[in-house]
């Protein structure tokens, strides 16, 4: 499965660009939260268990989550969503998409049923349902309401529901937070992208307590890193960089969107991390872009559409622009 940030598929596809890559191809935060040097033991002892604890108690109060809330850490969110499948007895799973593909691909790895629809018309067939909050790569929210009296319908019935909201930190509005209970509902949570640490790899599942519990089994000790605890106790506790970050990223996102509009995309949407757009010559324009150095994301299964994560700054913004003009000349 192809995901973005794969620059060495880009360069072996395309060449090694002369100006190095512009990689706007994955919607982590170009900004990344500016961690402090480890500690001397970081990486040099067993991560402490009283460390995991803090961790929680900080990831609870970051996030909204109710301190009762069962909650574990692992590397990544992406491990909690390649678990996850195998936790439960085979039956049907409904996946809100198209979306991130490795939710559908898993799921049906693991012998479930899977059926993708673009709406929860069919939740009451399911014994699973799985959705992203904002989704990737369409920026669709849907409100947390209406998620809250799905996991308590399924609950009923003993099923599940999953919320992927690995985007939510840029629209905490979706956000489940005080909400999630312990039944009926596990909620992923990833320090990869609003806080631009994609390779620490740290992310979050809070909700069902059986489900936490097993998929604390499952990840075994120290399945957190020594750095990545001290950076994620770090990230999570500084609420003044994540308000002002927010702010940041959604005036970056309206400079994106001009750049975008003004080169005849027409807008999907997104969230403040990244932009999906629409153009009839979108193969065509990301292979002359990537040619140049700027790299996208592109998709099999929707061949009229990109994705573009943000600039890392003014030359970025300005060389976005100035290699769309070019590639939109070369495609006419």
């Amino acid at each position: 499965m192809r995901h973005g940030g794969d620059l060495a598929a880009a360069e072996a596809a395309f060449g090694r660009p002369a100006k190095g890559w512009l990689d706007l191809s994955t919607g982590v935060n170009p900004h990344a939260y500016p961690l402090k040097p480890f500690s001397a033991t970081a990486l040099t002892r067993l991560p402490d268990p009283e460390h995991v604890k803090q961790l929680l108690v900080t990831a609870r109060r970051a996030y909204g989550w109710k301190p009762d809330v069962p909650v574990v850490a692992g590397p990544g969110a992406q491990a909690m969503i390649q678990l996850l499948p195998y936790l439960r007895v085979r039956g049907s799973v409904l996946v809100i998409g198209p979306t991130y593909g490795e939710h559908a691909y898993l799921w049906a790895r693991a012998g479930h049923q899977v059926r993708e629809a673009w709406s929860l018309s069919h939740a009451e067939e399911s014994q699973v349902v799985v959705l992203v909050n904002p989704d990737n790569p369409s920026g669709r929210t849907t409100e947390p309401d209406v998620l809250l009296k799905l996991a308590a319908d399924l609950a009923k019935r003993d099923g599940l529901l999953v919320v992927d909201e690995s985007f939510a930190d840029v629209s905490v509005e979706t956000s489940m937070a005080e909400r999630v209970g312990p039944k009926g509902l596990v909620v992923l949570r990833s320090l990869g992208k609003f806080y631009g640490l994609a390779g620490l790899r740290l992310g979050f599942a809070a909700g069902d307590a059986e489900m936490i519990s097993e998929l604390s089994g499952e990840l075994g000790p120290w399945p957190v890193s020594g750095p990545a605890l001290e950076a994620g106790r770090a990230a999570l506790a500084d609420d003044a960089w994540a308000v002002s970050t927010r702010l940041q990223l959604t005036v970056e996102a309206m400079r994106l969107d001009a750049i975008l509009t003004d080169a005849g995309f027409e807008q999907v949407r997104g969230c403040d991390l990244f932009r999906t757009v629409r153009h009839p010559a979108a193969g065509t324009l990301h292979r002359q872009l990537a040619r140049a150095g700027v790299w996208c994301r592109a998709f099999d299964d929707r061949p009229d559409q990109l994705r573009f994560g943000l600039p890392p700054d003014d030359e970025g913004f300005e060389r976005l622009k100035a290699e769309l003009s070019s590639a939109l000349k070369t495609a006419a």
